[in-house]
């Protein structure tokens, strides 16, 4: 098998892997537009400065160990099986580098043989990169969870970034989907790496010349949509995730029907890709705008509304809290405000030092109108011909893809079914919806 039919399989083995901002989706450009995400081998990260990077996306093999049902690279399935060495696949990252089609790599791997060997495969690749071809671009490496701590601090050094993907929320997905698996076995591995991290900073403080440990951090990936875990397990794993091991991030990856299994979703089920949308929207909020998991979900309500994001779900549950007065409120109750973010929410802070602002100002400075204007007021005054009956608010707050919903079964959470075009709500529609928030408040 020549080097090209192996990127071939390794890189579309590697696209159900979201551990960066890509993902499985096949989603292709249309007539005449530009961009896809259907072909497999690019990805984007982003770097600390803000700039939008390209990676190899690949895996150093295919062959596994494993019998998790849901991945297509699974010990029973009838797939074709390919293998790089680490110095074919340091060689192709630095031909691809040299063409500028990349600027970094993502590496992953099934488990060949044992987990340790798999990870000694690994940093060689690296090795050859770093110390052969002097490579400093960016490398995302995927630890092997099983695989001894020696070799996991030897990849570390080498990579910029490590992730241990959780896979399924829970204990008992994984038993029923991934049963050579556990979470013991997961969070071993992660709480090492968080460990030696910290320990690394303090070593970077004493000795100026003292080596990097994965100096981007650690992330992880849980899949959504396979088993019946719900958003607020998912959102209170998250929560703790961060808590406790300090992750840079926790992807959400929507359920790609790959394999058949009597365990599984059908083939033709549509990926959940709505409710990833949701989850990654709560995942901001709890990182950037000071909101907790209880807060957004709870016993009674345990799945995010199909049609409001949970920033403004959460507003229309807690209306006592508004509204806010944007010439007075603090920097937290700022960014509870629908259509009040980060910055629009920094920039409210620094003018009104110097300015009274008001609504033509607010929207100078970024803030969505249509969304704040119901929570909140300038000097005491809310905008003129603001009615705030919930019905008002809830057109208002509905986002644009909610508008083309042509069909929601309420008893299921998936991937809303969109009409092509966009249609007005119907007042039917909008009856059912004013049902869904009134019982969550």
């Amino acid at each position: 098998m020549d080097a090209f039919d192996k990127l071939t399989i390794l890189t579309d083995a590697a696209k159900y892997d979201v551990a960066c901002t890509s993902s499985g989706v096949n989603k292709k450009a249309a007539a005449g537009g530009i961009g896809s995400a259907a072909a497999a081998g690019i990805c984007h990260s982003f770097s600390a400065d803000g700039r939008c990077i390209s990676l190899l996306k690949i895996l150093l093999t295919n062959v596994c160990i494993y019998d998790c049902k849901y991945c297509v690279n699974r010990i029973s399935n009838d797939t074709t099986r390919a293998f790089f060495t680490p110095r074919e696949l340091a060689e192709l990252t630095m031909n691809f580098y040299r063409r500028n089609y990349i600027e970094g790599l993502f590496i992953s791997s099934g488990v060949i043989k044992n987990p340790d060997y798999t990870c000694e495969q690994m940093i060689e690749a690296l090795r050859i990169l770093r110390e052969e071809y002097r490579f400093s671009g960016y490398i995302h490496a995927k630890a092997i969870p099983g695989a001894d701590n020696i070799l996991l601090t030897r990849l570390g050094m080498l990579a910029d970034r490590m992730s241990v993907n959780i896979e399924l929320p829970s204990q008992n997905s994984l038993q029923l989907l991934a049963p050579d698996k556990s979470k013991h076995s997961i969070f071993t591995p992660m709480e090492f790496i968080q460990n030696h991290i910290q320990e690394n900073s303090r070593d970077i403080v004493k000795y100026k010349n003292a080596p990097r440990f994965v100096p981007a951090g650690q992330s992880t990936q849980m899949i959504i949509g396979a088993t019946p875990d719900t958003d607020y397990q998912i959102l209170n794993l998250t929560e703790g995730l961060y808590r406790k091991y300090k992750l840079k991030r926790v992807f959400f990856s929507a359920y790609m029907p790959v394999t058949e299994n009597s365990l599984l979703p059908a083939l033709d089920t549509k990926p959940p890709l709505w409710r990833e949308h949701r989850l990654y929207q709560a995942d901001w909020l709890l990182r950037f705008y000071g909101f907790s998991a209880r807060e957004l979900l709870d016993q009674q309500n345990q799945n995010f509304n199909p049609y409001l994001d949970p920033k403004c779900n959460w507003a229309l549950n807690n209306i006592d809290f508004f509204p806010v007065d944007v010439n007075r409120a603090p920097y937290q109750n700022l960014l509870r405000v629908p259509g009040i973010g980060v910055t629009s929410a920094k920039r409210i802070l620094s003018v009104r030092r110097t300015a009274t602002l008001n609504f033509d100002s607010l929207k100078k400075l970024g803030v969505v109108l249509k969304r704040a204007q119901y929570f909140i007021t300038c000097n005491g005054k809310r905008a003129d011909g603001i009615k705030n009956s919930q019905s008002v608010m809830l057109q208002a707050l509905l986002s644009e893809k909610a508008l083309e919903i042509k069909r929601w079964d309420f008893s299921r959470t998936e991937q809303l079914s969109l009409f092509e075009q966009h249609l007005p709500v119907l007042p039917a529609a909008m009856g059912v919806m004013e049902k869904c928030i009134a019982s969550q408040i």
